[in-house]
């Protein structure tokens, strides 16, 4: 008799297709190192071998984390190389624990978005594009660049721009671009261009918090300027 490999099993039990369809935190602790197993024995699927071993530990994960290969390769459907994988995932759990959260800046100024992105423009020869995509807080959720031009012009697709928007659930955004010249003012293809991005968004229900014109020094924030 073969291995009962995920695949195989009835869909409601398959737990990948159920992190897939109710999200990561519908799952048990079972199901989610089912996953990284793949398979059980012939006498057990691998959420009934997972269920096994973590009731050997009382259902304690930072216990399971103590475990070596050879104490996980003590249960039958349990190798080497899924011993050292459960390893490895808990390895990475443990080091995600340790980490700092770093603390994303609320961008919900020109002055503050100027500081923010100030050095990824500074001293270029040629203009850059950026768009910033942020959640209902003002905190950047992406960043892209748009498009790389001369002293003076950057080709922008505008469907780009609100796909990147839709991919990262963007409530709203921040445009940017550098005028390598130092001359602060916008032109009228940048009014234009502006106005066009706005009124696409508009339509997605996607807000234009700002369209910031970058040199070394200073800065020009359309929103400031009452042009947004």
């Amino acid at each position: 008799m073969d291995k009962l490999v995920i695949r195989e099993w009835a869909e409601s039990d398959r737990p990948r297709e159920k992190l897939m369809e109710q999200g990561r935190r519908s799952l048990t602790d079972a199901e989610l190192l089912a996953i990284l197993i793949g398979s059980g024995s012939t006498k057990e699927t691998a959420v009934e071998l997972c269920r096994r071993i973590l009731k050997d530990v009382n259902n304690n994960l930072n216990a399971l984390s103590k475990k070596e290969v050879s104490d996980l390769c003590a249960y039958r459907g349990i190798g080497e190389a899924k011993a050292i994988t459960i390893i490895a995932a808990l390895e990475l759990g443990r080091r995600r624990r340790d980490e700092q959260v770093i603390e994303v800046p609320v961008l919900n100024s020109s002055k503050r978005v100027y500081e923010y992105f100030r050095a990824n423009l500074q001293d270029l020869p040629h203009e850059e594009f950026w768009v910033l995509y942020l959640n209902t807080g003002c905190k950047v959720l992406d960043t892209q660049l748009i498009g790389r031009g001369g002293n003076d012009f950057t080709p922008v697709d505008v469907r780009i721009i609100l796909r990147h928007a839709l991919q990262s659930k963007a409530n709203s955004m921040i445009l940017i671009h550098n005028h390598p010249s130092g001359n602060l003012q916008p032109s009228q293809a940048d009014k234009i261009l502006t106005n066009k991005i706005n009124d696409a968004a508009k339509i997605m229900d996607i807000k234009v918090n700002d369209h910031i014109i970058f040199t070394d020094t200073v800065y020009y924030s359309f929103r400031d300027e009452g042009l947004l």
